[in-house]
Parts: structure tokens; sequence; C-alpha cells
């Protein structure tokens, strides 16, 4: 999978947001994206997820448009944001109600998923609404994985995690780009940076720069 940005503008009441951005993120990469609060990289996370429409430019994956020759981005996990599940249900039940969108994964597919981010003892029990921050954003990457999605978008995946967790979250995201997963992650976390990111990539006033 191969995703090319090209010259996207998104401006909201006004005021820029994603400033001119041209790039191109290939399979088998983690890409970190940094900046200040303000400066772009939620906005183009949901760009990227074709969660929002452009002013101008586009966003392809390999040789498909998106918002022109799909909906959404294809074969893509996520956590932008506030992740909605179901607070009724456990981890294994939440997963399952969501595979019934796009018919694609098994019962094994998602205890693999929620096992991948340290859930093994937590699949059946308790409901989602006596989880944790900790718990429910380990759900949210589970359910980010649990299709084995070729592309992973995550805003602040670790955020809320103990220390063991994020070692968990860390290994599982390696793992994945061995795989030939495309990943990118926005994060505060320099330490997050260091380990994941094979690119680092830095948003200033919704432009896009490279870092050395």
């Amino acid at each position: 999978m191969e995703i090319k940005v090209n010259d996207i503008v998104k401006k909201i009441r006004g005021q820029l947001i994603l400033d001119h951005i041209s790039y191109q993120f290939r399979s088998g990469h983690i890409y970190g994206l940094t900046g200040i609060n303000g400066s772009g990289k939620t906005m183009l996370l949901r760009a990227l997820a074709g969660l929002i429409h452009l002013n101008s430019g586009e966003i392809c994956f390999d040789d498909q448009v998106l918002h022109r020759d799909m909906d959404f981005a294809p074969n893509t996990g996520i956590i932008i944001e506030n992740m909605r599940l179901l607070p009724q249900f456990n981890a294994f039940d939440n997963l399952k109600q969501l595979s019934k969108i796009h018919g694609v994964a098994t019962d094994a597919d998602i205890r693999w998923a929620l096992e991948a981010v340290g859930m093994k003892k937590q699949i059946n029990a308790p409901k989602l609404k006596d989880y944790s921050l900790g718990m429910r954003q380990k759900l949210n990457i589970a359910q980010a994985i649990f299709e084995h999605q070729q592309v992973i978008l995550l805003d602040e995946p670790t955020n809320g995690l103990d220390t063991e967790s994020v070692k968990i979250c860390i290994q599982t995201l390696k793992e994945l780009r061995e795989q030939g997963c495309l990943i990118i992650l926005a994060s505060h976390i320099s330490d997050d940076m260091s380990q994941l990111a094979d690119v680092r990539l830095t948003l200033d006033a919704g432009k896009l720069v490279q870092n050395a």
C-alpha cells in the first residue's frame, strides 16, 4: 500500500489548518507526526482516513483517489479522538459487533488482537463501562488492528497506558510494521517516537516538514 498526498489544503472558518501538504507514505514503515497542539496533526490523520473533505488537493491510496473512487480510506484502522465503542459489551463483543460491518474478521482475529494489546485476561469481562482509561485505550488499539488492516492511523496511541502496556503496544506495532503495515502515528511523547518512528515528520502551522 502506498499513500500519496498531493498538495492538500484544509480550511476551517477561513483558518488554514493543512497548508499545501504533499508527501508519500509507503508500506513497511512507521511515520511519526509531531507538533504543538493545533498544528494540524489530528486533522491530517482525519484527512487520511477520509473523515473530512479537503478544500483542494487529493489523497491517493495506490491508484485510487479518496472521495472519488471510495468514501473512506480502504483497509485502514484508526484511533482518532473519541472512538465510539459500546459500554454495555465486553471487549470481545465490542469487536464482534464491529466485525459485522466488513465481515472479514473471525473470532480468532478478535482474540489475537486483544491478546496483542495485553487484554488476554479481559477478553470476556468486565464490560466497557467499567474500564479504566488504559483499558479503553488498549481496546481502541485492538479495534484498529483486528481486521489485519494494511494502514493504521493512530492519534496518541499510548495515552493512558501504564509502562508495561506501552511496551506491549510498541512491540505489537513493530511486528505489524515487519508484516508490511503502513503506520502513521501522532504523539507528543518523545519515547514513542524514538522507539517507533522510522521517519519523523513535524507539522508546524499546517505545513509538513520531514526531520533530518
